[in-house]
C-alpha cells in the first residue's frame, strides 16, 4: 500500500527515483525497495518523503477511512520503524491526520533513537508492561506499568528500556507530524 502510493505521487510529481532521492536525501535503492514492497519504510523515510511532497506522513500513505467505526486486528495493521530504526511500532489507528496511535515494545537494553530527537506534537506514552526510561531535555523519568506520561514532544526525547525484562506501551501523537 505504502510502495503504490509513493510511485503514484511520485509519477504526478513527473519525478526519478534519483530525482526523489535528491530531494530527500535517500537512496533511490532504498526508495525502490519500498515502491516494490521489499522493506518498510522508517519514521525518518516517511517524514523526508511527506516533506518533499508537501503532506503530513499520516496523510501521505493512508487511504481516508470514516471515522465512524475503524477496528485494529492483529497481523492486519501496518508498522513504522522510529527515525533511527531502532524500534518497530505497530499502528493502531487509521491515518486521518489528527491522531495517530502506536504499539511499540523494546527489548532489554533497546532504545527508540542513539540521541533524543524532537518534532511539533504532543505525546502521551502508556505502559503496558515493564518499565520504560523516558528522556525528555535533561529530565530521565522510569515509567511503570499502569503509569502514562505526557510530553511536548518539541523537546528532545527518547524511549529506552534500562531492565532486563521487556517493555510494552502505547504512543499517541495528535497531531502526527512529518
Amino acid at each position: 500500500m505504502i510502495g503504490a502510493k509513493l510511485r503514484e505521487l511520485r509519477s504526478a510529481q513527473g519525478m526519478t527515483l534519483r530525482g526523489l532521492a535528491s530531494e530527500t536525501g535517500l537512496s533511490p535503492t532504498l526508495l525502490s525497495q519500498v515502491e516494490r514492497g521489499v522493506t518498510e519504510p522508517s519514521l525518518k523515510t516517511l517524514r523526508a518523503l511527506a516533506t518533499v511532497f508537501g503532506q503530513s506522513v499520516s496523510t501521505l500513505f493512508e487511504e481516508p477511512i470514516p471515522m465512524l467505526v475503524h477496528v485494529s486486528r492483529p497481523g492486519q495493521r501496518s508498522r513504522i520503524s522510529s527515525p533511527a530504526g531502532h524500534i518497530q511500532y505497530e499502528r493502531l489507528t487509521p491515518g486521518n491526520g489528527q491522531l495517530e496511535v502506536l504499539r511499540g515494545t523494546l527489548k532489554p537494553g533497546e532504545c527508540s533513537s542513539d540521541e533524543p530527537w524532537s518534532h511539533e506534537a504532543v505525546e502521551c506514552v502508556y505502559v503496558l508492561f515493564g518499565e520504560l526510561t523516558v528522556t525528555v531535555g535533561k529530565q530521565t523519568l522510569a515509567v511503570v506499568s499502569g503509569e502514562a506520561i505526557t510530553i511536548d514532544s518539541s523537546q528532545p526525547h527518547k524511549y529506552s528500556n534500562n531492565t532486563v525484562e521487556k517493555v510494552e506501551f502505547l504512543v499517541s501523537v495528535t497531531p502526527p507530524t512529518p
